[in-house]
Formats: structure tokens, C-alpha cells, sequence
């Protein structure tokens, strides 16, 4: 076999998925691909190593000296970098905005490395698009947050102590998450309305059931995400948006851009206006979040209303999250095989647009 395909043990904190399950090890072996893993590498994601069949084990330092291409579910460690192999492909989550210092370090080892997050977002692109498979996973668990953190029933009750109504809900930003979180809370029963400042999203809120909360702002932008508001725009939306959190009972944000910061949409003073015991699940807690009192991985009260900042959610249901990174991550690596060895064919929008290094040159500004 002329190539060896790896994967590490994730050790980010929190982290338990992993980027070859056991699936993807028995496809890359079909096509004539080894598969060497770190002893232990998926057990977190619930694939012990007797479930990938024909893959092999090794120590950490032994996977990184013999992998031609290593994939990752997070960037690898500083010390794990100085040990691959020169000349090696790396494949996964590197995180390139804002890291010159990883991109330096990768450039000097002379491998070429490809940050999924920065595919195009195409259609072609689909099948590799990592933050939609892992977004859907964190849509559907902060909505499951939501409803556990809840002092609410979530659906209508009917009981011999009476009738309890459905809790109001309402999910900020319909992309992947948004839709994933408006999905999940109406197969538990809430009431839901799902707000986005692109108008195109209004069908796709509306064809799972819910309602669109329409604030009278559009920004529809390029590229799948929203433009930035002016000013005045963003004055309109706080304003009817302050409006209507009054009688939600539970509201999950789910607006966030690749490498930059969160967009602040909740002020202080929308919290302050929202009904005692109302909840705010902030799902861009990892990039500052979307309410400017969410720490966080952290649980904030405010005037009775509760604050959670949940971080890394697709890590909290590893076994699928896994499942479907590995085939992003196979579905790219794919372009890069061809002849039975490593042919990255960088006249491939998708392949050039997701490089951050190749052969000791730095190709993304950090």
C-alpha cells in the first residue's frame, strides 16, 4: 500500500470526536489506502480499535513519522507539528484566522495543509463541508440544553391538574444550526419562530413548521452568510427585536462567521426586558457569542434571566458528529488521491482554496 492515511487521539480539552471511524478506515482500505491510528484514537467517539478491522495501531510519535496524510478533527498540538513528517499532508479543522503562529509552524515543516473550514461554499463542496455536518450537530444539542435548562415544559400538557401551555421559543440565525435547533424544538413541542436578517431564509424557517419573525431588516449577503448591518440598520433590528423578546421563554443564537467575531445581538438592556425566567442558549459562545452577557462555557443570571455559553457542542455527541466529519474529511481526501499516491491538483477550486501551506510556503494570511 503506497499510502498511509492517520489519525491521532484528539486531546483538546472536551474534544472526544475523532477523523477516520471505522467506516471511513474500511473505504480507505478498499481503494488500496494503509490506515494507521494512535492506540485509542476513536474509544472517546465509542470505536474501540477492535472495530476498525484491517487499520493498524501505533504510538503517537510512530503515526506521525509514518502518515502521508494525517487527518484531524482539531489542529494538532505544537509539539505534534515538529513531528511529521516533511512533505506530509495534513487535513482538518486548523482554525487559520488569527494563528500565524500555527501556519508558521506547519510552513517550516515543509507539509502542505488544508483547513476544511475554508472550502467554497458550493454545491460541489457539499459532501465535504465540515461546518455544516458538525453545525447541525450543535443546532440540535443547543436546543436540547435549552429545553433541559428550562424552568417550562417545552410541548402542551394536558393533565388532570390542568392544561400547560407550549413554551415560546426563538431561534436567531437560520443557517445550518438555526434550522437543526428550529427542527429539534418542534419535535419537542414548543411553539417556535426562527428570525434571520437574510429574507431568503423565511421559506426554509417556515417549511419546518415555524414561524418567521419578521423585524422589517434584510442583509442578504454572499457566500451563504448575511452582510454586516449599517448602523441605522442595526438600530431598527435591536429595536424590534427588544420588542418581541418579551414573551419568548427560551431563545437560542446561532449567528456566527468563520474567523471572525460573533455579532453582539442581544444587548444588556434586551435581557433586561425579557420575562423572569426566560433562557438564552448562546451557540456562538466560541467566537464571544451573540449576547453581550454570555460568558463563555459559563452559566450567567441577569434579572432572572439565565445566560448559558455552551462551547464545542458538535463534542458532546461524538459518535455521529464523527460519523459524518469522517466522511467530509474522505469525501476531500478523495480530490487529493489519484494513481495511487498523493496528487493534490491545485487547479481544483476546492483544493487551492482550502491550502493554508504547501511545501514550506504560507499560503493563508492569518
Amino acid at each position: 500500500m503506497s499510502i498511509t492515511v492517520s489519525a491521532l487521539r484528539e486531546t483538546a480539552a472536551g474534544e472526544r470526536r475523532v477523523a477516520i471511524t471505522p467506516e471511513v478506515a474500511k473505504k480507505l482500505h478498499g481503494k488500496g489506502v494503509r490506515v494507521l491510528l494512535e492506540h485509542g484514537a476513536g474509544s472517546s467517539a465509542g470505536f474501540p480499535d477492535a472495530s476498525y478491522g484491517d487499520a493498524e495501531f501505533a504510538d503517537k510519535d510512530q503515526v506521525l513519522q509514518q502518515a502521508d496524510l494525517l487527518a484531524c478533527v482539531l489542529p494538532p498540538e505544537d509539539a505534534s507539528i515538529t513531528r511529521l513528517r516533511e512533505g506530509s499532508i495534513v487535513v482538518g479543522q486548523l482554525r487559520p484566522h488569527g494563528a500565524p503562529t500555527r501556519i508558521e509552524a506547519l510552513a517550516q515543516r515543509k507539509v502542505t495543509a488544508f483547513s476544511l473550514e475554508l472550502l467554497p461554499r458550493t454545491t460541489r463542496a457539499q459532501a465535504m463541508d465540515v461546518l455544516s455536518s458538525q453545525a447541525a450537530v450543535a443546532g440540535y444539542r443547543a436546543m436540547l440544553i435549552a429545553a433541559e435548562n428550562s424552568p417550562k415544559f417545552f410541548p402542551m400538557l394536558t393533565t388532570a391538574a390542568g392544561t400547560i401551555r407550549p413554551s415560546r421559543v426563538l431561534v436567531i440565525g437560520a443557517g445550518v444550526a438555526g434550522l437543526q435547533a428550529i427542527a429539534t424544538a418542534r419535535r419537542l413541542g414548543a411553539q417556535i419562530e426562527g428570525y434571520d436578517v437574510r429574507p431568503e431564509t423565511r421559506e426554509q424557517i417556515e417549511s419546518l413548521g415555524a414561524k418567521f419573525l419578521d423585524l422589517g431588516v434584510s442583509a442578504a449577503g454572499s457566500g451563504g452568510y448575511a452582510r454586516e448591518l449599517t448602523a441605522e440598520e442595526r438600530a431598527a433590528q435591536q429595536q424590534a427585536l427588544a420588542d418581541h423578546l418579551k414573551v419568548f421563554d427560551a431563545v437560542v443564537t446561532t449567528a456566527a462567521v468563520p474567523g471572525r467575531a460573533a455579532p453582539k445581538i442581544l444587548t444588556k438592556a434586551m435581557v433586561e426586558g425579557m420575562k423572569p425566567g426566560a433562557l438564552i442558549v448562546d451557540l456562538a459562545a466560541d467566537s464571544g457569542g451573540n449576547c453581550e452577557l454570555t460568558q463563555p462555557g459559563e452559566r450567567v443570571e441577569h434579572g432572572g434571566v439565565t445566560i448559558l455559553g455552551p462551547l464545542n457542542l458538535a463534542a458532546g455527541a461524538p459518535l455521529h458528529a464523527s460519523e459524518m466529519y469522517a466522511r467530509n474529511v474522505y469525501n476531500f481526501a478523495e480530490l487529493l488521491i489519484r494513481e495511487n499516491s498523493l496528487q493534490p491538483d491545485f487547479n481544483d477550486e476546492l483544493v487551492a482554496k482550502s491550502c493554508v501551506t504547501r511545501g514550506g510556503e504560507k499560503i493563508f494570511a492569518a
